[in-house]
């Protein structure tokens, strides 16, 4: 499925772009005018990460950078929700790096 986020389930949105033109009454104008609407997209921002399963493997998934900043993810495998650490967070960082690579071999 495209531009889905398979952790929080964030997906494209839809709603309105407004034109106006004017100036606000409280800086002395008359008042902001509405010129026009259209229709456009609010897309999630999806970045493509490898987490680290239990058996010592890697996977990509598809998530949202919302989910990226807590460094934790949880999925379903095998029928059972896990947690799994970022590979992403522990990078720049070789203290930490062999810090989950004690806790998840790879």
């Amino acid at each position: 499925m495209g531009r889905v986020c398979e952790v929080s389930g964030k997906k494209t949105t839809f709603g309105n772009h407004v034109t106006t033109r004017g100036k606000a009454k409280y800086l002395g104008g008359v008042g902001i005018k509405c010129t026009g609407r259209s229709r456009r997209t609010f897309e999630p921002n999806l970045q493509n990460i490898k987490i680290w399963l239990p058996n010592g493997k890697t996977q990509q998934v598809r998530v949202a950078t919302s989910v990226i900043r807590t460094g934790l993810i949880t999925i379903e495998v095998d029928g059972v929700k896990q947690t799994f650490p970022l590979i992403k967070a522990s990078k720049g960082s070789a203290a930490a790096k062999s810090r989950l690579g004690n806790l998840y071999p790879i």
